[in-house]
């Protein structure tokens, strides 16, 4: 994997903090300007501020000229605090194959974040999970396939939009009624702040069975080589390592990836995140490495404490349902490799949406 260079397509996005939930309280409120935020089935003239974010939420009505507005099943419904309201409606398409959302007043050319949200709730009272397709335009974006009535799904990427207004289509694929509970659209600019400015959706991920976790109540400085590879402080706190008392010196990390339809094989590309969050004293010293699917760990380097760096394949390597990621010591390490954060994105076609191949921007 290589450092400090430009990369990538549009793509699937996933930030992945580890060991530690996760939050930006605290920190100065991120611009929202641009922002397009739609709670999906929501009432006509209807709006609120997340009381977490402090983002609004919108009505769908007006960007949508179908569907019928439902609330979620009693029995699935939670209070605020344990349920966002986004989940607690949604509008559903029974009578139409492609139904539309038509997002306006973008700047020709930019790039944005899409993102979007599905919970079935049994909204219906028929008990039944449907699948069906998500589309960016005309382009497939993934296919929606409910498991579980109470898990939702998220469905997010980035993209080159040409025009002023984008469409996110949902397609009936004769598997059940399309439905939707939120949709995000999110600026992408070209330079980063001390906060997230994307809004993007971190996840922890803690197996204890796995990983120790480290972590620190400092403050982690973001990339100072470029930032376009940035982390947010609170993701950079928390750390794994190899377990207590292990001798294994490598952390292996599997990650899903999201087909193409058009290319059962697409590009994978993966940005790993280090920041020592422990104070290394005498001879002690930790080197780490990183490979792709079984490629060869080249570039190896040493974390710098409370400083974040970013290390990642400049060019998408061909992956099949999963991409794997090896972290392991280097020669002259004594103690075991960490990883704060992984950054995931799975190449997907937009081939009539105007995306460039190496776009920039890894966010």
């Amino acid at each position: 994997m290589g450092r400090r260079s430009v990369a990538v397509q549009s793509a699937l996005t996933l930030l992945l903090g580890l060991a530690g939930v996760l939050h930006v309280g605290g920190q100065r409120a991120l611009s929202t300007a641009g922002f397009i935020t739609i709670d999906c089935g929501l009432p006509a003239q209807t709006s609120y501020v997340d009381p977490i974010t402090k983002i609004p939420h919108i009505s769908d009505a007006g960007f949508v000229d179908a569907g019928y507005n439902h609330n979620i099943s009693a029995e699935y419904m939670k209070p605020e605090s344990q349920l966002s309201r986004g989940y607690h409606n949604v509008r559903s398409f029974p009578d139409t194959e492609r139904s539309c959302y038509t997002l306006p007043s973008l700047v020709p050319g930019s790039k944005y974040l899409l993102r979007a949200f599905f919970r079935y709730s049994n909204y219906d009272g028929l008990e039944k999970l449907p699948i069906f397709d998500l589309s960016l335009g005309v382009n497939w974006w993934r296919t929606v396939n409910i498991s579980e009535a109470e898990q939702p799904v998220m469905a997010e990427v980035s993209a080159v939009i040409p025009d002023e207004s984008v469409q996110v289509c949902l397609v009936n694929t004769g598997s059940g009624t399309p439905f939707i509970s939120s949709l995000f659209l999110r600026p992408l600019e070209n330079t980063l702040y001390p906060y997230d400015p994307y809004d993007r959706a971190l996840l922890s991920w803690n197996d204890l069975s796995l990983w120790t976790n480290i972590s620190t109540t400092e403050k982690v400085l973001g990339n100072v080589w470029d930032l376009r590879y940035y982390a947010p402080s609170t993701v950079m706190q928390t750390a794994i390592t190899t377990l207590d008392g292990s001798t294994s010196k490598t952390i292996e990390v599997s990650l899903a990836t999201e087909l193409d339809h058009l290319d059962l094989m697409p590009g994978c590309i993966a940005i790993v995140y280090f920041a020592e969050l422990q104070i290394l004293l005498g001879n002690v010293v930790r080197e780490i490495s990183v490979a792709a699917d079984g490629g060869k760990h080249n570039n190896v380097t040493v974390p710098k404490y409370l400083v974040t760096d970013a290390m990642y394949n400049p060019e998408p390597h061909p992956c099949s349902s999963r991409y794997n990621i090896t972290i392991k010591a280097g020669e002259n390490s004594t103690l075991p490799p960490i990883l704060n954060a992984i950054e995931y994105f799975s190449v997907m076609s937009t081939a009539n949406l105007g995306t460039v191949i190496r776009d920039g921007m890894c966010t």
